[in-house]
């Protein structure tokens, strides 16, 4: 919601109907990744860390579709 919202106020965030949807893609795979992950574990500490790893790849998704940050390097 949050560039839905920003669209309405300013011309920097241009998001078009494919944006949004790979973002609820990419929210959605990991939430479920997440869930399937987690039910395999037995401990805690397991999940915590099952949850950073998922959290680690959904930040580098996150960033290599937003700017391309770690395959343009120097471009």
């Amino acid at each position: 919601m949050i560039p839905l919202v920003a669209m309405q106020f300013t011309g920097e965030v241009d998001w078009t109907g494919s944006d949004f949807v790979v973002a609820g893609i990419l929210l959605m795979v990991t939430g479920l990744g997440f869930v399937f992950a987690s039910r395999k574990v037995k401990t805690a500490t397991q999940r915590v860390l099952v949850g950073g790893v998922i959290a680690l790849a959904f930040v580098y998704v996150w960033a290599e579709l937003a700017v391309g940050i770690f395959t343009n390097l120097g471009s």
